[in-house]
């Protein structure tokens, strides 16, 4: 650890972290200052000028990262025997309903993102106890109930996110891994932070888009221009 540790420390003495930089320079920072043995994710946090108190300043949605994830997304099909091979042919991994129904009732929550359909919402809903704190609810607005069943599991194998701001005002949520190059990174978040600017509540006054910080799982933030207007 002593060896990562004095590479960091030389990593890091090369860059003025206070330095409000561009999408694509903040990537190329957090690639040369992440040390880790593992493919660490690459994060962005994005501090809104809204209050999540109030449900017309809600931000919540999703984005479809053009270059994906880099993640391995485990998606379960909660779905009617009718609509199960379609489910399974677009990529699902779980694919079911009353059986896994049971399983999540027992505990089971080994997936990413569930994806159901309206007609089974009133069996799934039960779930909210054991899906809502790990964020696993399927929910029509972030896509995840539907009735093309299909097309939502590819998206989200894709590359599409949910996100949601949190009740201190901030969007974290990961745009790859730190192998991408930065211009895939750079894309990727600029995709996020457009998405973001189409969000903004008509009841959010004054500055929208406060700051934006690149980080990876194991870095410090960068600053980013929150006057970003493109992936450069």
């Amino acid at each position: 650890m002593a060896k990562v540790s004095k590479k960091r420390k030389e990593a890091l003495a090369k860059f003025d972290l206070t330095e409000v930089r561009s999408l694509q320079d903040a990537a190329k920072v957090v690639k040369e200052i992440t040390y880790t043995k593992f493919d660490a994710s690459v994060d962005i946090d994005v501090r809104l000028g809204v209050d999540p108190r109030k449900a017309d300043q809600m931000v919540r949605g999703v984005a479809t990262l053009p270059h994906g994830t880099g993640k391995t997304v485990r998606v379960l099909a909660l779905v009617t025997p009718d609509k199960e091979a379609e489910a399974t042919a677009a990529g699902a991994d779980y694919v079911g309903l009353d059986d896994y129904i049971a399983k999540i009732e027992k505990g089971w929550t080994d997936i990413d993102v569930i994806i159901t359909m309206p007609a089974v919402m009133a069996k799934v809903g039960r779930l909210g106890r054991v899906l809502g704190p790990r964020g696993l609810m399927p929910n029509p607005k972030s896509g995840t109930v539907t009735t093309d069943v299909a097309k939502a599991v590819q998206e989200v194998k894709a590359g599409k996110i949910d996100f949601k701001v949190d009740k201190t005002g901030i969007i974290h949520t990961s745009v790859g891994k730190v192998s991408f190059d930065e211009q895939k990174l750079a894309e990727n978040a600029f995709e996020l932070i457009q998405t973001l600017q189409r969000l903004k509540p008509s009841s959010a006054k004054g500055t929208y888009i406060k700051s934006i910080t690149l980080s990876s799982t194991m870095s410090p933030g960068v600053p980013v221009d929150t006057a970003v207007t493109s992936a450069k």
